[in-house]
């Protein structure tokens, strides 16, 4: 999935999916705290004030006090359908808030095409503490003429409470202490940069000394074609160690990769070399590797891998053998490589789509599975192991054609192997379960709803959605990117964890 050409006479540049996002009315620098645009709060904090708002600007409870008196509002029992059916004059949407344990919408003062999240010594298996907080990174998408703007965001999210339920106090005396209601809190350090991040990801190289934290490394695919790789180690520190100040030294690349002629979106760190191993792809076709050495510096092997014959998309190490990987392309082909080949051809080729291959993700827990998505809107999962080489075309063991635009990022469950989130171009994030089974005439009627998938479990509304990942240390919570950043956790039931 290549750039798009922007609306003629909005004087943007191309970007990789749709019409380019509004920029936000919102400064943030090194020193500087964001606040959340969170319309499920009662309160939203900045520097200077606090200021009690419901959704419409007004206090909380002057609204309610109207609508109550007004008597209930006209419900309309059928079922709506983001992407089939349409809005009337004056009607909007809004997210049943009863499907969600935990909602908070964010903004940064660009949109980000991409962002990863960074695991922290906070624990695993912490879905239960709240108020959570979390870690992430992004590279902005600065409007034209203002790409200076640009920047690499290191984020800590933070005071991150549960939604309050129907009939709970939030002064109940029977609450716990950990469970408060809280006002949550952007901090953001940033790293400047001159051009549009394309896709951003982190590693984490182990320390040696159990007392420290690993080196946290990024590595930013930028539209200029140059890749940097920041440790971004002191940036995290600075969060919890008030009075830090991070340096112009801290802020430059350890490394520049200059290899490609194009630009490109297509990065992943292999999982198997705690050192650091680096795939990237461009718009050329081309796709390079970059290690980084015992002494700690980067080396690119200038020998490109070549196969595609349009843009390389998405790259995916083998979570289980450390000299494969695979890669996605608007050819509309999935291929499977080799490090080790001196052809630098790939062994296995399979075309999976007849339109761009956006995405991909192969899943860490049953290796043999990989889930794709494409520009048409359909996604799909395949066995590997059928992937034999040869004229012989496998099928995909699953195919979902809901969405009704680009498929963006899809992604498997960190520990359930059934569960795969999806986000695509029609401002939806959905989550579906591939447990689910039934036979051909079940599955036409779901809930009373005409063609509507049984393992499709939840939708999530996403202005622009572009990314979404599953929080490695936080069961059953997302975090999407596209307008505006989503935080979110379905309620158990959505999701099985009760049943699993």
């Amino acid at each position: 999935m290549s750039k798009r050409t922007a609306e003629a006479g909005d004087g943007h540049t191309p970007l990789k999916g749709g019409v380019r996002p509004e920029p936000m009315d919102m400064d943030i620098d090194d020193k500087e705290m964001g606040d959340f645009e969170d319309e499920f709060e009662d309160e939203f904090e900045s520097e200077d004030e606090i200021i009690e708002a419901g959704v419409d600007g007004r206090p909380d409870a002057e609204r309610e006090a109207e609508e109550r008196a007004a008597g209930a509002m006209d419900v309309d029992d059928s079922t709506f359908i983001v992407g089939r059916n349409k809005l009337e004059a004056g009607q909007h949407l809004a997210p049943d808030l009863g499907t969600y344990e935990m909602l908070h919408n964010l903004s940064t003062p660009w949109p980000c095409l991409s962002f990863d999240i960074i695991r922290d010594g906070l624990g695993d298996n912490r879905e239960k503490a709240y108020p959570a907080t979390m870690y992430t990174v992004a590279g902005t998408q600065a409007e034209s003429k203002r790409e200076k703007e640009n920047q690499l965001m290191i984020m800590k999210f933070s005071g991150l409470s549960r939604m309050q339920k129907d009939g709970e106090d939030s002064e109940s005396e029977d609450d716990d202490d950990d469970d408060e209601e809280t006002d949550p809190i952007l901090e953001s350090k940033s790293i400047p940069l001159t051009s549009t991040t394309n896709r951003i990801r982190s590693h984490q190289i182990p320390s040696q000394d159990p007392s420290q934290p690993p080196t946290t490394l990024t590595a930013t695919m930028t539209e200029s074609t140059d890749i940097f790789i920041h440790n971004v180690t002191p940036h995290l520190a600075s969060f919890d160690n008030p009075g830090t100040v991070i340096t112009p030294q801290q802020n430059k690349p350890l490394s520049t990769i200059r290899a490609h002629k194009s630009e490109g979106y297509a990065l992943d760190w292999s999982p198997m070399v705690p050192g650091g191993k680096l795939l990237t792809g461009d718009n050329d076709g081309l796709i390079y590797v970059t290690t980084r050495t015992d002494g700690g510096g980067w080396v690119t092997d200038t020998r490109a891998f070549q196969g595609h014959t349009s843009s390389v998309e998405e790259i995916q190490w083998s979570p289980q053998e450390a000299s494969v990987f695979a890669s996605a392309s608007s050819d509309g082909t999935v291929r499977v490589w080799d490090v080790r080949s001196k052809s630098r051809k790939p062994a296995i080729t399979v075309q999976v789509s007849s339109t761009d291959v956006n995405v991909m993700s192969w899943s860490r827990l049953t290796t043999h599975l990989l889930a794709t998505g494409a520009d048409d809107g359909v996604w799909g999962v395949w066995d590997l192991r059928q992937w034999k080489g040869g004229a012989q075309k496998p099928s995909p063991i699953a195919s979902f054609n809901y969405h009704k635009e680009q498929i963006t990022s899809v992604e498997w469950h960190p520990t359930d192997d059934s569960m795969v989130a999806v986000a695509a171009g029609d401002h939806k994030v959905t989550l579906w379960d591939l447990s689910v089974e039934l036979d051909d005439e079940e599955s036409k009627d779901t809930a009373g709803v005409k063609d509507m998938p049984p393992q499709l479990l939840f939708e999530h509304i996403s202005e622009h959605a572009k990314e979404v990942h599953w929080h490695p240390q936080i069961p059953g919570t997302l975090v999407a990117t596209g307008q505006e950043f989503s935080v979110f956790r379905p309620i158990p039931v959505v999701y099985g964890i009760h049943a699993k």
